[in-house]
């Protein structure tokens, strides 16, 4: 009898609502007991993130509130989120299993990192019928604070934006809201749970150690990512848990976008980039007339080497011209005449062109929002491409692969050479400027391929057209009183909840540096090659050198002679036409005062390379380009490239048409053909008297390169028609 009535009164405190004891079911909860309730008024990209991430795991969702306008208020604003408890309130009005167990929470801001099997479990651990997750901080009223249980250990404040609880408990805990959709559920819920009445009738705990739940404000320090077995998981150091939920809460959406690049499956060692090939809109056995129309924005707002290779580029890219208008912006006058030659030859190659010049009064900022602008009222506009002068798009296909990726907003990976430097931050400082993600050099040196939710972007990205009419449209998402205007338009990106995203999956080219770019000469480019050794080189350097060193290329035409190509048609006709443009040739006689003692023994019509100032950018090419072939061509010797004397001959039938037979006072000479025999001019070349050697059929670009002193006395021989350039240095003399 004795027995019964223990047995009886057991069973009468598990089945009595308001009992602070939890009597668990037999075994494991099944899954399909839980269903995940979740606020989204519209699906943004944090959305579509997290719907992601609970199909990983097989969840059950139900959005609530589809189609309605969010009145719930903003994290940046003051508290809300009273829409969320009232259309919780009415869903559960639908639920009819009374031990339905239903998680409620936030989406745009959260990620799963495990499944409901674990999530079950460590809620039946909890031995409660409802597990608000906690926090750190108190908020929104702290005043509240002393009110608050004491934990014997983890965190003693409610978080409301996440819990999970029985439907009746769930119920219960909702019946008396009465709230506007702008009130705050987080203090709703806070009053419930420091109501010690309240707390034990309803049967709420907090999840303190974060074996659920993880909210991020407040708590950065605690949380770093854990690769394990092919996933990725956020751990909590601090507690020595691995929480099933991660939620950006508060002004921590930054660190949010970081994790959830990897939790769940996002990026792992094991797979690289899982999602890099999801929802894409493929363009390729597209006609061209079903392409995407596209504005492209170019903006140039400095003085900026290789404005014509840019132009060249543009040209190259890979996509239908007749789905493509052109939005030039041009600051500076400098490149005025790049822009018009431009548009001359090419401009009705494309759909629409729109150009803004150095003459039209409209500054940078104003600029941005007029490309914009553009495309937003084009009704066929879908995309906008916005590309400064700087970057250089090495990949045709940039547009394309930008495009097929379907984001609302991604930019090409773009790098300096031989530095850290990117057009993406991973990561901000607290008052909004660069800082460095743990991620982000494994990222920029291709270690970490794929697409990465990143806080900044600048200088090149495609945005959807239909963002810009929505999220983006205000007329001042440029302008800050104390960001810069990129800075500024990339926080109202972020704060309109549209991910910024880059990818690396590709070699799209790199960005030129713009410091100490001068406009003084005819062809400032030339002066390029320690700012931007790599476009230097591929301007002005022959297609051919690189072989110089494993093929066959080097010819021997005389003993001890070589020949080899080294100069870029390009490069040949620009140092020709700023020798012109300087103008001041000597006049071919002995009495010389350019060089040191006053006299020149075999005199030329010729321009010294330090009369243009151009003396340290020739030894830069003399060092990279010219010492390698001559330490392969004379085993044994080796050289840092010096000289007294470089300079351009000209060689003209009625001015001086030869040179006499001489020696060179220098170790090795380089003469490099600047013009085209047969085209330019007739006649001309070398003999070489001791070997009665001659190099006549002189190839444009091509260098000669041989002894100087003792064995290889040589003439310049006669040019009979036209005009013969070359460029002569007397290196190591």
């Amino acid at each position: 009898m004795r027995t019964e009535t223990l047995t009886l009164s057991f069973a009468f405190l598990c089945f009595n609502a308001f009992s602070p004891l939890y009597c668990e079911p037999k075994g494991p909860i099944p899954e399909g007991k839980l269903l995940v309730l979740t606020v989204a008024t519209k699906e943004t990209d944090g959305f579509k993130r997290f719907m992601r991430s609970a199909k990983q795991f097989n969840y059950t969702v139900k959005v609530l509130g589809r189609g309605e306008k969010w009145n719930g208020g903003s994290y940046l604003s003051a508290p809300g989120g009273g829409q969320k408890v009232r259309l919780l309130k009415s869903a559960l009005d639908d639920v009819k299993e009374e031990d339905k167990i239903i998680l409620f929470i936030d989406s745009y801001d959260v990620v799963f990192s495990s499944g409901p099997k674990e999530l079950l479990k460590k809620f039946q651990q909890a031995r409660h019928k409802v597990v608000f997750s906690s926090e750190t901080l108190i908020w929104p009223d702290r005043h509240l604070e002393d009110k608050h249980p004491h934990v014997r250990e983890g965190k003693r404040f409610l978080g409301a934006g996440g819990y999970i609880g029985y439907a009746s408990n769930l119920r219960e805990m909702v019946s008396d809201w009465s709230g506007k959709d702008d009130d705050s559920d987080q203090l709703y819920y806070t009053k419930l749970y420091i109501d010690p009445e309240k707390r034990k009738s309803i049967n709420i705990t907090l999840d303190s150690k974060c074996r659920m739940f993880q909210n991020l404000h407040g708590a950065l320090d605690e949380v770093v990512l854990k690769f394990e077995d092919g996933r990725v998981r956020a751990r909590n150091v601090m507690y020595d848990t691995l929480p099933v939920i991660v939620h950006g809460n508060g002004p921590t959406k930054l660190q949010i976008n970081y994790l959830g690049n990897y939790i769940p499956k996002v990026w792992t060692f094991e797979t690289g980039c899982t999602v890099c090939n999801e929802d894409l809109r493929p363009l390729s056995g597209l006609k061209e007339s079903e392409y995407p129309p596209v504005v492209m924005g170019i903006f140039i707002q400095q003085p900026t080497p290789f404005v014509t290779v840019f132009f060249e580029r543009l040209l190259q890219l890979r996509y239908p011209k007749s789905r493509l208008s052109l939005f030039i912006y041009n600051q500076e006058p400098h490149h005025d005449q790049h822009v018009r030659s431009f548009l001359e030859d090419h401009d009705a190659e494309y759909q629409a062109v729109k150009l803004i010049g150095p003459d039209d009064g409209v500054d940078p900022v104003t600029s941005r929002n007029m490309g914009f602008d553009m495309c937003r009222a084009d009704v066929d506009c879908e995309y906008f491409f916005s590309v400064d002068v700087e970057v250089v798009l090495k990949n045709e296909d940039t547009l394309k692969i930008l495009i097929e990726h379907n984001k609302m907003f991604i930019a090409p990976m773009m790098n300096k050479p031989g530095r850290l430097w990117t057009n993406f931050w991973g990561a901000l400082s607290a008052d909004g400027y660069y800082a460095r993600s743990e991620d982000y050099v494994d990222i920029v040196q291709g270690r970490r391929v794929g697409i990465w939710n990143v806080p900044y972007v600048s200088l090149v990205y495609l945005v959807r057209a239909d963002v810009l009419r929505s999220e983006l449209k205000a007329a001042d998402l440029f302008q800050s009183p104390t960001l810069d205007p990129d800075m500024a338009f990339c926080s109202k990106v972020r704060d309109q909840g549209v991910f910024m995203y880059v990818t690396n999956m590709y070699n799209f080219g790199r960005v030129l540096n713009t410091e100490n770019y001068q406009t003084k000469h005819l062809h400032n480019d030339l002066w390029q090659i320690f700012e931007n050794p790599v476009d230097w080189e591929e301007r002005y350097i022959h297609e051919n050198y690189s072989k110089i060193m494993k093929d066959d290329v080097v010819q021997n035409p005389c003993p001890d002679v070589y020949w080899f190509p080294i100069f870029t048609e390009v490069a040949c006709r620009h140092l020709i036409e700023e020798m012109e443009n300087y103008g001041q040739w000597s006049g071919g006689g002995n009495v010389d005062t350019r060089i040191q003692g006053g006299y020149e023994n075999v005199p030329t019509i010729d321009i010294h390379m330090n009369q243009i100032n151009f003396q340290k950018e020739w030894h830069k090419f003399l060092l990279e380009y010219v010492a390698p072939v001559t330490e392969k061509m004379f085993p044994g010797y080796y050289t840092r490239a010096q000289f007294d004397l470089a300079f351009v001959v000209r060689y003209k039938p009625d001015e001086q048409p030869l040179l006499r037979p001489h020696h060179d006072a220098s170790t090795f000479t380089i003469n490099v053909a600047l013009n085209q025999v047969g085209v330019d001019f007739q006649g001309g070349g070398s003999r070489f008297l001791r070997y009665n050697c001659s190099v006549q059929a002189t190839k444009q670009g091509w260098a000669l390169m041989h002894p100087g002193r003792l064995t290889h006395y040589h003439e310049g021989l006669r040019t009979t028609a036209g005009t013969r350039y070359i460029a002569v240095s007397f290196v190591d003399p």
